[in-house]
């Protein structure tokens, strides 16, 4: 019998399709010394009574008490890291404004890495105890503190996937506020891959360099095209900001005549390991050029009801075949919850298909077959997220990470309403995606190792 490191038995859900939850009832999950699944055994399987009675009283088995549940570890496709420190203040007022009277003069303090280091810890932490167990984050332009985030991710044991942000164009940037000039943000860029590659030979769970243009308003045409040419020279990822709000696709579309899409395919930017936040804005076309080109998107819904004017057409662009992953958008969006971001995913695609303008007949009023369920919010968290990264994170299978939180649905501070015993399990899943808080996540686990516990 196969040596395991960890020895998990509990019951599960997972998505086993966009639309479809997989429920693992009781089951045994088997981690190998890599942190990954090495072998789901079910109940009526015939080696599920000689593995327990191998690893029961063992310090590696763990059995979930009685109410308790596994899910996947969420994956969080965009994040401003600094912006942890404004999170909850300024939503009130234009894109446009906010960035400058709020976002960037906070951003700009980052230069000092005793304050992103108090900042960037706490995020991390409370990013973990909300069961993220990926992030993909925006930093700003300075190179030792975008580092310093990459570090703070390795030693804490979460998978950050980490952006030194670029904005070089001076007539777009505040002064205080932007990279010294295009040839130094390359070189920048250039040498924090470098630097976080490096980080990455050392961290089980893994590190990434992302090659980061803030959106393309703040960015010159040179280096754009440099950026584009350093994803390819070291394959990293790619993140920006694409047709987010009227203001940011207007403006693109003034100075390239095109949609946002194809400008930034213009330059390179537009790869399989391309993720490209928000997306409102974009058109059959544009839809079309993300699928053939492997460009997924992070849909933020809390913080598009905010700035982006718009809801996005998740129903539309799943048809186009285009990756669809959940993000936070801190602090556009308030909440470090991707339980929240859930729920406002499945608000908002309601809203869309229904229409919110009562001076328009209903049958006029929202677009046809826009709505998404919990089930596919669910999936656009996880697996979607998983997928959106070409990582094997975001279920509960074989071959995939021990990436998961532990809910409790019988917190005594905060029970959950289930109240039979033989309530349908699928209705349990429901519960736990509308009412879940950070205090029901008892534990989460990043690679096969224990990151957080309440």
């Amino acid at each position: 019998m196969s040596k395991y490191m960890q020895l998990f038995q509990g019951t599960s859900f997972s998505s086993k399709s966009p639309t479809e939850i997989q429920v693992l009832t009781d089951c045994l999950y088997c981690i190998n010394a890599d942190g990954m699944i090495e072998r789901v055994v079910a109940p009526e399987d015939t080696e599920y009574q000689s593995l327990l009675d191998t690893y029961q009283g063992s310090d590696s088995f763990h059995r979930l008490e009685e109410g308790q549940y596994f899910l996947p570890g969420f994956v969080d496709l965009h994040v401003h890291a600094p912006q942890w420190a404004q999170s909850g203040t300024a939503l009130d007022i234009p894109l446009y404004d906010w960035l400058n009277t709020y976002t960037f003069p906070l951003e700009s303090k980052f230069s000092d890495l005793g304050f992103a280091q108090k900042v960037y810890e706490d995020l991390v932490s409370t990013l973990l105890a909300n069961g993220t167990t990926t992030a993909l984050y925006f930093a700003t332009v300075h190179k030792e503190a975008s580092l310093l985030l990459a570090e703070i991710c390795a030693g804490k044991g979460q998978r950050g996937l980490v952006g030194k942000v670029v904005m070089d164009d001076p007539e777009q940037n505040p002064d205080y506020y932007r990279d010294a000039d295009t040839s130094t943000a390359l070189m920048d860029t250039e040498a924090f891959i470098i630097a976080v590659k490096e980080l990455a030979k050392t961290t089980k769970q893994g590190v990434y360099p992302v090659v980061t243009p803030r959106f393309i308003p703040s960015c010159t045409d040179a280096g754009l095209k440099g950026l584009g040419k350093l994803a390819a020279k070291y394959d990293t990822y790619v993140q920006s900001h694409c047709s987010e709000s009227d203001w940011a696709h207007g403006h693109v579309k003034d100075r390239f005549q095109k949609n946002d899409a194809f400008a930034l395919h213009d330059f390179g930017l537009l790869r399989d390991k391309s993720v490209m936040a928000h997306c409102n804005f974009l058109d059959d076309q544009d839809a079309e050029l993300f699928a053939d080109t492997g460009t997924a998107i992070a849909h933020c819904p809390i913080s598009n009801a905010y700035f982006a004017n718009s809801v996005i057409p998740v129903a539309r662009f799943h048809a186009h075949n285009v990756e669809i992953g959940l993000g936070s958008d801190l602090s556009g969006g308030f909440s470090p919850s991707l339980f929240d971001n859930i729920r406002q995913a499945v608000m908002s695609s309601r809203m869309l298909e229904d229409g919110v303008n009562t001076s328009l007949p209903a049958a006029e009023r929202g677009v046809p077959k826009s709505r998404i369920t919990v089930h596919e919010a669910f999936y656009l968290a996880t697996a979607g997220g998983g997928e959106c990264l070409s990582l094997p994170i975001g279920r509960i299978q074989k071959n995939y990470v021990w990436d998961v939180q532990v809910i409790d649905t019988r917190l005594p501070s905060a029970k959950l309403p289930i109240f039979d015993e033989l309530e349908d399990v699928q209705d349990i899943f429901q519960k736990i995606m509308y009412l879940a808080r950070p205090e029901h996540i008892r534990e989460v686990w990043v690679q096969g190792e224990k990151v957080h516990s309440r």
